[in-house]
Protein backbone atom coordinates (compact mmCIF):
# COMPACT_ATOMS: atom_id res chain seq x y z
CA UNK A 1 0.00 0.00 0.00
CA UNK A 2 1.33 3.42 -0.94
CA UNK A 3 1.02 6.54 1.18
CA UNK A 4 1.82 10.09 0.22
CA UNK A 5 5.30 10.98 1.40
CA UNK A 6 5.76 13.97 3.70
CA UNK A 7 8.78 15.08 1.65
CA UNK A 8 6.43 15.70 -1.28
CA UNK A 9 4.39 18.20 0.74
CA UNK A 10 6.21 21.46 0.05
CA UNK A 11 4.19 23.89 2.18
CA UNK A 12 2.50 23.99 5.56
CA UNK A 13 -0.83 24.36 3.78
CA UNK A 14 -0.26 21.17 1.80
CA UNK A 15 0.60 19.40 5.04
CA UNK A 16 -2.61 20.68 6.65
CA UNK A 17 -4.61 19.50 3.67
CA UNK A 18 -3.09 16.04 3.99
CA UNK A 19 -4.07 15.91 7.65
CA UNK A 20 -7.59 16.92 6.67
CA UNK A 21 -7.78 14.21 4.00
CA UNK A 22 -6.92 11.64 6.65
CA UNK A 23 -9.40 13.04 9.15
CA UNK A 24 -6.59 14.01 11.54
CA UNK A 25 -6.92 16.96 13.90
CA UNK A 26 -3.54 18.40 14.89
CA UNK A 27 -2.66 22.05 15.44
CA UNK A 28 0.08 23.30 13.14
CA UNK A 29 1.77 26.72 13.16
CA UNK A 30 2.55 28.62 9.97
CA UNK A 31 6.16 29.30 10.89
CA UNK A 32 8.98 27.90 13.00
CA UNK A 33 9.46 30.31 15.88
CA UNK A 34 12.76 31.07 17.54
CA UNK A 35 12.99 31.40 21.30
CA UNK A 36 13.37 35.16 20.89
CA UNK A 37 10.20 35.21 18.78
CA UNK A 38 8.26 33.50 21.55
CA UNK A 39 8.42 29.80 20.71
CA UNK A 40 6.63 27.83 23.42
CA UNK A 41 9.41 25.27 23.04
CA UNK A 42 11.89 27.85 24.31
CA UNK A 43 10.20 28.18 27.68
CA UNK A 44 11.62 26.71 30.87
CA UNK A 45 9.97 23.60 32.31
CA UNK A 46 9.95 22.26 35.87
CA UNK A 47 10.60 18.56 36.29
CA UNK A 48 9.97 18.17 40.00
CA UNK A 49 12.76 20.13 41.74
CA UNK A 50 14.76 20.32 38.48
CA UNK A 51 14.36 22.96 35.78
CA UNK A 52 15.06 22.44 32.09
CA UNK A 53 15.90 25.46 29.95
CA UNK A 54 13.46 24.52 27.16
CA UNK A 55 10.70 22.08 26.20
CA UNK A 56 12.70 19.75 23.93
CA UNK A 57 13.49 16.23 25.19
CA UNK A 58 15.87 13.62 23.73
CA UNK A 59 14.56 10.08 24.07
CA UNK A 60 16.77 7.15 25.11
CA UNK A 61 18.26 5.36 22.09
CA UNK A 62 20.33 2.19 22.08
CA UNK A 63 23.07 1.97 19.49
CA UNK A 64 23.92 -1.73 19.84
CA UNK A 65 27.47 -0.40 19.96
CA UNK A 66 28.84 -0.71 23.50
CA UNK A 67 31.56 -3.19 24.35
CA UNK A 68 30.49 -6.66 25.42
CA UNK A 69 31.20 -5.72 29.04
CA UNK A 70 28.72 -2.85 28.77
CA UNK A 71 31.30 -0.08 28.65
CA UNK A 72 30.91 2.59 25.95
CA UNK A 73 32.78 2.60 22.66
CA UNK A 74 33.63 5.70 20.63
CA UNK A 75 30.30 5.25 18.82
CA UNK A 76 28.37 5.27 22.09
CA UNK A 77 30.19 8.37 23.32
CA UNK A 78 29.69 10.10 19.94
CA UNK A 79 25.91 9.63 20.23
CA UNK A 80 25.84 11.13 23.73
CA UNK A 81 28.06 13.98 22.52
CA UNK A 82 25.44 14.69 19.85
CA UNK A 83 22.71 14.66 22.49
CA UNK A 84 24.57 17.45 24.24
CA UNK A 85 25.02 19.39 20.99
CA UNK A 86 21.32 19.13 20.22
CA UNK A 87 20.32 22.08 22.35
CA UNK A 88 17.56 20.08 24.05
CA UNK A 89 17.55 20.71 27.78
CA UNK A 90 16.17 17.34 28.87
CA UNK A 91 18.11 14.19 27.96
CA UNK A 92 15.68 11.49 29.06
CA UNK A 93 17.86 8.62 30.05
CA UNK A 94 20.10 8.89 27.00
CA UNK A 95 20.59 5.13 26.72
CA UNK A 96 18.78 2.04 27.94
CA UNK A 97 21.23 0.55 30.44
CA UNK A 98 20.59 -3.03 31.57
CA UNK A 99 20.59 -3.42 35.34
CA UNK A 100 22.12 -6.91 35.14
CA UNK A 101 23.87 -8.83 32.36
CA UNK A 102 21.02 -11.23 31.58
CA UNK A 103 18.73 -8.26 30.92
CA UNK A 104 20.41 -6.96 27.77
CA UNK A 105 18.36 -6.68 24.58
CA UNK A 106 21.57 -7.23 22.63
CA UNK A 107 25.08 -8.33 23.59
CA UNK A 108 26.43 -4.81 23.10
CA UNK A 109 23.96 -2.95 25.29
CA UNK A 110 25.22 -0.54 27.93
CA UNK A 111 24.98 -1.87 31.47
CA UNK A 112 24.45 -0.06 34.76
CA UNK A 113 26.52 -2.44 36.85
CA UNK A 114 29.40 -1.91 39.26
CA UNK A 115 32.12 -2.79 36.76
CA UNK A 116 30.87 -0.11 34.33
CA UNK A 117 30.60 2.88 36.64
CA UNK A 118 33.42 4.63 34.77
CA UNK A 119 31.62 4.05 31.50
CA UNK A 120 28.40 5.56 32.83
CA UNK A 121 30.38 8.61 33.92
CA UNK A 122 31.91 8.97 30.43
CA UNK A 123 28.49 9.03 28.78
CA UNK A 124 27.15 11.75 31.02
CA UNK A 125 30.33 13.78 30.68
CA UNK A 126 30.17 13.55 26.87
CA UNK A 127 26.70 15.11 26.81
CA UNK A 128 27.35 17.74 29.46
CA UNK A 129 30.70 18.84 28.01
CA UNK A 130 29.34 19.13 24.49
CA UNK A 131 26.42 21.18 25.76
CA UNK A 132 28.68 23.42 27.82
CA UNK A 133 31.00 24.05 24.87
CA UNK A 134 28.19 24.72 22.41
CA UNK A 135 25.90 26.87 24.55
CA UNK A 136 28.14 28.32 27.25
CA UNK A 137 26.43 26.67 30.19
CA UNK A 138 24.90 23.35 31.21
CA UNK A 139 23.21 24.73 34.32
CA UNK A 140 19.74 24.30 32.81
CA UNK A 141 20.45 20.87 31.29
CA UNK A 142 18.94 17.73 32.86
CA UNK A 143 20.58 14.39 32.12
CA UNK A 144 19.21 11.04 33.24
CA UNK A 145 19.98 7.36 32.76
CA UNK A 146 17.37 4.84 31.65
CA UNK A 147 17.35 1.57 33.60
CA UNK A 148 15.95 -1.58 32.02
CA UNK A 149 15.63 -5.32 31.90
CA UNK A 150 14.59 -6.59 28.48
CA UNK A 151 12.53 -9.48 29.76
CA UNK A 152 10.93 -11.35 26.88
CA UNK A 153 13.38 -9.77 24.43
CA UNK A 154 16.75 -10.58 26.03
CA UNK A 155 19.64 -11.35 23.70
CA UNK A 156 22.57 -10.99 26.11
CA UNK A 157 25.20 -13.20 24.45
CA UNK A 158 27.25 -12.80 21.25
CA UNK A 159 25.27 -15.54 19.50
CA UNK A 160 22.30 -13.11 19.43
CA UNK A 161 19.91 -15.90 20.43
CA UNK A 162 16.88 -14.88 22.47
CA UNK A 163 17.01 -15.92 26.10
CA UNK A 164 13.67 -14.69 27.38
CA UNK A 165 12.80 -13.97 30.99
CA UNK A 166 9.06 -13.36 31.07
CA UNK A 167 6.51 -12.14 33.58
CA UNK A 168 3.88 -14.62 32.41
CA UNK A 169 2.95 -16.79 29.45
CA UNK A 170 1.30 -14.60 26.82
CA UNK A 171 -0.59 -16.86 24.38
CA UNK A 172 0.11 -14.72 21.30
CA UNK A 173 3.64 -13.54 22.07
CA UNK A 174 4.71 -17.02 23.14
CA UNK A 175 3.57 -18.32 19.77
CA UNK A 176 5.17 -15.44 17.84
CA UNK A 177 8.57 -15.81 19.52
CA UNK A 178 8.66 -19.61 19.90
CA UNK A 179 8.31 -19.87 23.67
CA UNK A 180 6.76 -23.13 24.81
CA UNK A 181 3.58 -22.38 26.77
CA UNK A 182 4.48 -24.95 29.42
CA UNK A 183 8.10 -23.83 29.88
CA UNK A 184 8.00 -22.19 33.28
CA UNK A 185 11.79 -22.06 33.50
CA UNK A 186 11.67 -18.70 31.66
CA UNK A 187 9.08 -17.20 34.04
CA UNK A 188 10.39 -15.05 36.91
CA UNK A 189 9.72 -16.36 40.40
CA UNK A 190 8.73 -13.88 43.09
CA UNK A 191 12.09 -14.47 44.79
CA UNK A 192 13.97 -13.66 41.59
CA UNK A 193 11.94 -10.47 41.22
CA UNK A 194 13.03 -9.36 44.69
CA UNK A 195 16.66 -9.77 43.59
CA UNK A 196 15.92 -7.86 40.37
CA UNK A 197 14.52 -4.95 42.38
CA UNK A 198 17.84 -4.86 44.24
CA UNK A 199 19.61 -4.64 40.86
CA UNK A 200 17.52 -1.62 39.87
CA UNK A 201 18.30 0.13 43.13
CA UNK A 202 22.01 -0.62 42.77
CA UNK A 203 21.98 0.71 39.18
CA UNK A 204 20.32 3.88 40.42
CA UNK A 205 22.99 4.20 43.10
CA UNK A 206 25.69 4.08 40.43
CA UNK A 207 23.88 6.72 38.39
CA UNK A 208 23.67 9.05 41.37
CA UNK A 209 27.33 8.45 42.22
CA UNK A 210 28.53 9.74 38.82
CA UNK A 211 26.19 12.74 38.68
CA UNK A 212 23.01 11.79 36.83
CA UNK A 213 20.13 13.92 38.10
CA UNK A 214 17.51 11.22 37.61
CA UNK A 215 16.94 7.66 36.47
CA UNK A 216 14.17 6.49 34.18
CA UNK A 217 12.63 3.24 35.36
CA UNK A 218 11.66 1.97 31.93
CA UNK A 219 8.14 0.52 31.63
CA UNK A 220 7.49 0.52 27.90
CA UNK A 221 7.89 -1.25 24.55
CA UNK A 222 7.27 -4.81 25.69
CA UNK A 223 10.26 -4.96 28.04
CA UNK A 224 9.96 -6.53 31.45
CA UNK A 225 8.40 -3.81 33.60
CA UNK A 226 5.93 -3.02 30.82
CA UNK A 227 5.00 -6.71 30.55
CA UNK A 228 4.29 -6.84 34.28
CA UNK A 229 1.63 -4.15 33.82
CA UNK A 230 -0.46 -6.64 31.85
CA UNK A 231 0.30 -9.72 33.98
CA UNK A 232 -3.31 -10.62 34.84
CA UNK A 233 -2.48 -14.26 34.11
CA UNK A 234 0.33 -14.29 36.69
CA UNK A 235 -0.37 -15.63 40.16
CA UNK A 236 1.15 -14.19 43.32
CA UNK A 237 1.88 -10.71 44.56
CA UNK A 238 3.35 -9.43 41.28
CA UNK A 239 0.36 -10.24 39.09
CA UNK A 240 -3.39 -10.41 38.92
CA UNK A 241 -5.10 -7.19 39.92
CA UNK A 242 -3.89 -3.63 39.26
CA UNK A 243 -2.04 -3.42 42.58
CA UNK A 244 -0.19 -6.64 41.90
CA UNK A 245 0.69 -5.79 38.31
CA UNK A 246 2.10 -2.38 39.23
CA UNK A 247 3.90 -3.57 42.36
CA UNK A 248 7.33 -4.19 40.80
CA UNK A 249 7.46 -0.74 39.19
CA UNK A 250 6.21 1.11 42.26
CA UNK A 251 8.46 -0.84 44.64
CA UNK A 252 11.54 0.10 42.61
CA UNK A 253 10.51 3.76 42.64
CA UNK A 254 9.76 3.81 46.38
CA UNK A 255 13.09 2.22 47.22
CA UNK A 256 15.08 4.60 45.03
CA UNK A 257 13.27 7.58 46.54
CA UNK A 258 13.84 6.37 50.10
CA UNK A 259 17.37 4.96 49.79
CA UNK A 260 18.94 7.44 47.37
CA UNK A 261 17.95 10.96 48.43
CA UNK A 262 18.71 13.62 45.87
CA UNK A 263 18.26 11.29 42.89
CA UNK A 264 15.02 11.88 41.01
CA UNK A 265 12.95 9.27 39.16
CA UNK A 266 11.03 9.36 35.89
CA UNK A 267 9.09 6.67 34.03
CA UNK A 268 8.88 6.06 30.29
CA UNK A 269 5.52 4.33 29.90
CA UNK A 270 3.74 2.55 27.09
CA UNK A 271 0.35 4.07 27.82
CA UNK A 272 -1.46 1.75 25.44
CA UNK A 273 -0.74 -1.42 23.54
CA UNK A 274 -2.29 -3.47 20.74
CA UNK A 275 -2.06 -7.19 20.05
CA UNK A 276 0.97 -8.47 18.12
CA UNK A 277 0.98 -7.89 14.37
CA UNK A 278 2.43 -9.89 11.50
CA UNK A 279 2.87 -9.40 7.77
CA UNK A 280 -0.35 -10.15 5.90
CA UNK A 281 -0.88 -10.50 2.16
CA UNK A 282 -0.25 -6.78 1.60
CA UNK A 283 0.11 -5.03 4.95
CA UNK A 284 0.59 -5.91 8.60
CA UNK A 285 -2.38 -7.44 10.34
CA UNK A 286 -3.12 -8.41 13.95
CA UNK A 287 -2.63 -11.99 15.01
CA UNK A 288 -5.88 -13.84 15.53
CA UNK A 289 -6.97 -13.00 19.06
CA UNK A 290 -10.47 -14.45 18.87
CA UNK A 291 -9.47 -17.33 21.14
CA UNK A 292 -8.12 -14.92 23.76
CA UNK A 293 -11.27 -12.93 24.51
CA UNK A 294 -11.85 -11.32 26.89
CA UNK A 295 -8.27 -10.15 26.33
CA UNK A 296 -6.27 -10.40 29.54
CA UNK A 297 -2.84 -9.47 28.18
CA UNK A 298 -3.14 -5.78 27.46
CA UNK A 299 -2.35 -2.57 29.32
CA UNK A 300 -4.20 0.45 28.00
CA UNK A 301 -6.36 -1.63 25.66
CA UNK A 302 -9.93 -2.88 25.79
CA UNK A 303 -10.53 -6.42 27.03
CA UNK A 304 -13.43 -6.74 24.57
CA UNK A 305 -11.37 -5.52 21.59
CA UNK A 306 -7.60 -5.21 22.12
CA UNK A 307 -7.37 -3.01 19.02
CA UNK A 308 -9.18 -0.28 20.94
CA UNK A 309 -7.54 1.99 23.52
CA UNK A 310 -8.73 2.12 27.12
CA UNK A 311 -6.72 4.56 29.24
CA UNK A 312 -8.42 3.92 32.59
CA UNK A 313 -5.51 1.95 34.08
CA UNK A 314 -2.69 3.99 32.51
CA UNK A 315 -4.19 7.21 33.83
CA UNK A 316 -4.64 5.66 37.27
CA UNK A 317 -0.99 4.59 37.21
CA UNK A 318 0.25 8.01 36.04
CA UNK A 319 -1.62 9.70 38.89
CA UNK A 320 -0.11 7.25 41.38
CA UNK A 321 3.35 7.82 39.94
CA UNK A 322 2.84 11.53 40.53
CA UNK A 323 1.93 10.80 44.15
CA UNK A 324 5.14 8.76 44.47
CA UNK A 325 7.14 11.83 43.49
CA UNK A 326 8.31 11.00 39.97
CA UNK A 327 9.53 14.09 38.14
CA UNK A 328 7.65 13.16 34.99
CA UNK A 329 6.25 10.53 32.68
CA UNK A 330 7.40 10.00 29.11
CA UNK A 331 4.37 8.77 27.13
CA UNK A 332 5.03 6.09 24.53
CA UNK A 333 3.13 3.01 23.35
CA UNK A 334 3.33 -0.53 22.07
CA UNK A 335 6.51 -2.35 21.13
CA UNK A 336 8.96 -2.27 18.22
CA UNK A 337 9.08 -6.07 18.39
CA UNK A 338 5.44 -6.90 17.77
CA UNK A 339 3.50 -3.80 16.65
CA UNK A 340 6.05 -1.23 15.42
CA UNK A 341 3.63 0.73 13.27
CA UNK A 342 1.91 2.12 16.36
CA UNK A 343 5.13 2.72 18.31
CA UNK A 344 7.40 3.95 15.53
CA UNK A 345 5.33 5.20 12.56
CA UNK A 346 7.32 4.91 9.33
CA UNK A 347 6.61 4.59 5.63
CA UNK A 348 9.48 2.11 5.20
CA UNK A 349 9.38 -0.79 7.69
CA UNK A 350 12.51 -2.39 9.16
CA UNK A 351 13.63 -5.75 7.80
CA UNK A 352 11.77 -7.69 10.49
CA UNK A 353 8.64 -5.54 10.25
CA UNK A 354 5.65 -5.39 7.95
CA UNK A 355 4.06 -2.96 5.57
CA UNK A 356 2.17 -0.36 7.64
CA UNK A 357 -1.61 -0.97 7.64
CA UNK A 358 -2.34 2.75 7.93
CA UNK A 359 -0.83 6.05 6.86
CA UNK A 360 1.90 6.65 9.45
CA UNK A 361 0.46 10.10 10.14
CA UNK A 362 -2.49 8.31 11.76
CA UNK A 363 -0.09 6.62 14.16
CA UNK A 364 1.59 9.93 14.98
CA UNK A 365 -1.74 11.57 15.74
CA UNK A 366 -2.85 8.60 17.85
CA UNK A 367 0.20 8.93 20.10
CA UNK A 368 -0.13 12.71 20.43
CA UNK A 369 -3.82 12.50 21.30
CA UNK A 370 -3.19 9.79 23.90
CA UNK A 371 -0.49 11.96 25.48
CA UNK A 372 -2.98 14.84 25.51
CA UNK A 373 -5.58 12.71 27.28
CA UNK A 374 -3.05 11.61 29.87
CA UNK A 375 -2.00 15.20 30.49
CA UNK A 376 -5.60 16.37 30.85
CA UNK A 377 -6.30 13.58 33.33
CA UNK A 378 -3.14 14.18 35.40
CA UNK A 379 -2.39 17.90 34.99
CA UNK A 380 0.05 18.00 37.90
CA UNK A 381 2.38 15.40 36.34
CA UNK A 382 4.95 16.77 33.90
CA UNK A 383 4.80 14.79 30.66
CA UNK A 384 6.66 14.43 27.40
CA UNK A 385 5.04 13.12 24.21
CA UNK A 386 6.49 10.73 21.65
CA UNK A 387 6.11 9.95 17.95
CA UNK A 388 7.03 13.19 16.19
CA UNK A 389 9.74 12.05 13.78
CA UNK A 390 7.37 11.07 10.96
CA UNK A 391 6.11 14.67 10.86
CA UNK A 392 9.49 15.36 9.25
CA UNK A 393 9.71 18.96 7.89
CA UNK A 394 6.63 19.97 9.87
CA UNK A 395 7.71 18.53 13.21
CA UNK A 396 8.44 21.93 14.86
CA UNK A 397 5.25 23.47 13.43
CA UNK A 398 3.13 20.85 15.22
CA UNK A 399 5.37 20.60 18.28
CA UNK A 400 5.26 24.27 19.20
CA UNK A 401 1.50 24.40 18.58
CA UNK A 402 0.62 21.52 20.89
CA UNK A 403 2.86 22.87 23.66
CA UNK A 404 1.26 26.31 23.34
CA UNK A 405 -2.21 24.76 23.57
CA UNK A 406 -1.25 22.78 26.67
CA UNK A 407 -1.67 19.35 25.14
CA UNK A 408 1.71 18.30 26.52
CA UNK A 409 4.62 19.83 28.45
CA UNK A 410 7.57 18.68 26.37
CA UNK A 411 8.21 17.23 22.91
CA UNK A 412 10.47 14.19 22.62
CA UNK A 413 12.80 13.36 19.73
CA UNK A 414 14.15 9.91 18.91
CA UNK A 415 15.23 8.80 15.42
CA UNK A 416 15.28 12.38 14.18
CA UNK A 417 18.27 13.13 16.42
CA UNK A 418 20.34 10.45 14.69
CA UNK A 419 20.17 12.31 11.39
CA UNK A 420 19.62 15.85 12.65
CA UNK A 421 20.93 16.14 16.23
CA UNK A 422 20.99 19.94 16.25
CA UNK A 423 17.28 20.31 15.41
CA UNK A 424 16.29 21.84 18.79
CA UNK A 425 19.07 24.45 18.60
CA UNK A 426 18.46 25.25 14.93
CA UNK A 427 14.76 25.83 15.49
CA UNK A 428 15.08 27.84 18.68
CA UNK A 429 18.07 29.93 17.58
CA UNK A 430 17.46 30.31 13.85
CA UNK A 431 13.90 29.18 13.18
CA UNK A 432 14.94 26.71 10.51
CA UNK A 433 14.98 23.07 9.49
CA UNK A 434 17.74 21.66 7.31
CA UNK A 435 15.79 19.56 4.79
CA UNK A 436 18.81 17.47 3.85
CA UNK A 437 19.14 16.28 7.46
CA UNK A 438 15.48 15.46 8.12
CA UNK A 439 14.84 11.79 8.95
CA UNK A 440 12.63 10.21 6.27
CA UNK A 441 12.03 7.06 8.36
CA UNK A 442 13.88 4.62 6.11
CA UNK A 443 14.26 2.44 9.25
CA UNK A 444 17.93 1.65 8.58
CA UNK A 445 18.65 2.52 12.22
CA UNK A 446 16.48 -0.51 13.14
CA UNK A 447 17.25 -2.84 10.24
CA UNK A 448 20.99 -2.62 10.95
CA UNK A 449 20.90 -3.90 14.55
CA UNK A 450 18.26 -6.48 13.66
CA UNK A 451 20.99 -7.91 11.44
CA UNK A 452 23.89 -7.68 13.87
CA UNK A 453 25.19 -4.21 12.92
CA UNK A 454 25.43 -1.06 15.00
CA UNK A 455 22.57 1.42 14.84
CA UNK A 456 22.93 4.82 13.23
CA UNK A 457 21.61 6.97 10.40
CA UNK A 458 23.26 5.34 7.41
CA UNK A 459 21.38 7.38 4.76
CA UNK A 460 22.09 10.88 6.15
CA UNK A 461 24.93 10.83 8.68
CA UNK A 462 28.21 11.07 6.75
CA UNK A 463 30.00 9.28 9.58
CA UNK A 464 27.86 6.15 9.16
CA UNK A 465 27.80 6.39 5.36
CA UNK A 466 31.53 5.66 5.35
CA UNK A 467 31.32 2.57 7.54
CA UNK A 468 31.64 -0.95 6.12
CA UNK A 469 28.22 -1.68 7.54
CA UNK A 470 26.67 0.85 5.15
CA UNK A 471 27.46 -1.34 2.13
CA UNK A 472 26.33 -4.47 3.97
CA UNK A 473 23.05 -2.74 4.74
CA UNK A 474 22.53 -1.67 1.13
CA UNK A 475 23.21 -5.20 -0.08
CA UNK A 476 20.85 -6.62 2.51
CA UNK A 477 18.02 -4.32 1.44
CA UNK A 478 18.59 -5.08 -2.25
CA UNK A 479 18.28 -8.79 -1.51
CA UNK A 480 14.94 -8.34 0.23
CA UNK A 481 11.53 -8.00 -1.30
CA UNK A 482 11.09 -4.28 -2.03
CA UNK A 483 9.58 -2.47 0.95
CA UNK A 484 9.00 0.97 -0.55
CA UNK A 485 5.67 2.64 -0.10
Amino acid sequence: MKYEKIAQLKTVQQFRERLQELGISLPCDDDILTADAGSPLGEQLAWGPLTAGNRWTIHPMEGWDANHDGSPTELTIRRWHNFGLSGAKMIWGGEAAAVQPDGRANPRQTMAIDSNIAGLAKLREAAVSAHQDAFGSADDLIVGLQLTHSGRFCRPLPDHQMRPRIAYHHPLLDAKFQIKPDDDSVVWTDEQIEDLIDSYVNAARLARQVGYQFVDVKACHGYLLHEFLSARLREGKFGGDFEGRTRVLKTIIRRIKSELPGLEVGVRLSAFDFVPYQQGDAVGQPMDFSGCLPYQCGFGSSSDNPLEINLDEPIRLIRELGELGVIGVNISCGSPYYNPHIQRPAIFPPSDGYQPPEDPLIGVARMIHVARQCKEAAPNVTMVATGFTYLQDYLPHVAQAIVREGWIDSVGLGRMVLSFPELPADTLLRGEMKRKKVCRTFSDCTTAPRNGMVSGCYPLDAFYKEMDEAKKLRDLKKAQVPTGA
